[in-house]
């Protein structure tokens, strides 16, 4: 089969990315096979490249977000079966997506509707989850909380989250650049401030009538300057990085930090089940019309690496992905 893969441990860079000829993969007893239709494209994808990553042998392939069909199914699986429509989130330290099949554990996985398509399904799947994890997971969204800020609204986690909060019934505030001010809007954003015109902090202390927000998202490592845009008992939740300081706020914060993947290298099948709960639950949300991906480009396969690049040089819109 078809993979797009690091080949050596000294590649690097997304250019050096290979299409190969590798063995098509059998599922051991608690694995399954899936027959690749679509993937989504994530920064993390190019980072991990950049990174490396301890556990790679190679070459390796890439790619962490796959829908498509079960192929086949190892000899413990019972929760799917071939012809199912599937998608999840797999493990960064085993092969990868971007490939015409994918090993998964289908703890992970979650049955597509018959309404929602692969390309949307692969769409939904990291920056979805990401979004949704830091809301229905990380954030506690109690009667008080009435405000939700999230960084960089235009990116995939950004967008689902804004989404994500105005369906759950909160004022939402968000950055973006001057020319992607319409489409914050057309997302539902209550007030977008635009990071390149505009003093974040000054504009969230106006909104706020000087409390504070209650929720930040960050997705931009920015959790130090959030820190101190957060209201009394204000929470945030972190997807790229943990504040530097947090002593003497005075707030009673409640700081958290985000790690999706992660749940596949905790050694706790609960956790890895999750990934599929959420899954299950997004692609709900999305089959009712609450939830939008917002698929900017629908790519060839081969035109993968170029879309890794121009979600490194910042510039996507929405959400990238490719259909085998």
């Amino acid at each position: 089969m078809k993979a797009l893969v690091v080949p050596e441990l000294s590649a690097k860079k997304i250019a050096q990315l290979e299409w190969q000829d590798v063995s098509k993969p059998e599922p051991k007893a608690d694995e399954v096979l899936i027959k690749t239709v679509a993937v989504g494209l994530n920064p993390v994808d190019y980072k991990i490249i950049e990174d490396g990553v301890a556990a790679w042998s190679f070459p390796h392939t890439v790619g962490l977000d796959v829908a498509g069909t079960i192929e086949a199914v190892g000899v413990n699986v019972s929760k799917f079966k071939v012809g199912d429509r599937v998608a999840g989130h797999c493990d960064l330290a085993k092969n990868g997506t971007f490939a015409e099949f994918v090993l998964a554990n289908p703890l992970a996985l979650a049955k597509i509707p018959d309404t929602v398509s692969f390309e949307t399904a692969a769409g939904s799947i990291c920056a979805g989850l990401t979004a949704y994890q830091a809301l229905f997971r990380k954030a506690h969204l109690s009667d008080e909380v009435e405000t939700i800020f999230v960084s960089a609204g235009a990116g995939g986690v950004g967008s689902m989250a804004i989404q994500l909060s105005k369906n759950a019934g909160y004022k939402v505030f968000t950055t973006f650049s001057t020319p992607k001010v319409a489409f914050a809007k057309e997302l539902g954003a209550d007030e977008v401030i635009d990071y390149r015109t505009e003093n974040t902090d000054a504009r969230l202390k106006e909104l706020t009538t000087g409390l504070g927000v209650d929720v930040i998202i960050d997705t931009v490592n920015d959790a130090t300057a959030d820190v101190q845009r957060l209201a009394y008992n204000g929470q945030l939740v972190c997807v790229l990085g943990l504040p530097e300081k947090l002593a003497n706020t005075n707030k009673a914060l409640t700081i958290s930090d985000l790690d999706l993947g992660g749940a596949h290298r905790s050694g706790n099948p609960k956790q890895v089940a999750d990934l599929g709960r959420m899954m299950s639950e997004l692609l709900e949300l999305i089959t009712t019309g609450k939830v939008d991906p917002h698929i900017t480009r629908v790519l060839k396969p081969e035109e993968i690496p170029a879309g890794l690049e121009d979600l490194k040089n910042g510039k996507v819109q929405g959400k990238l992905v490719a259909r085998f």
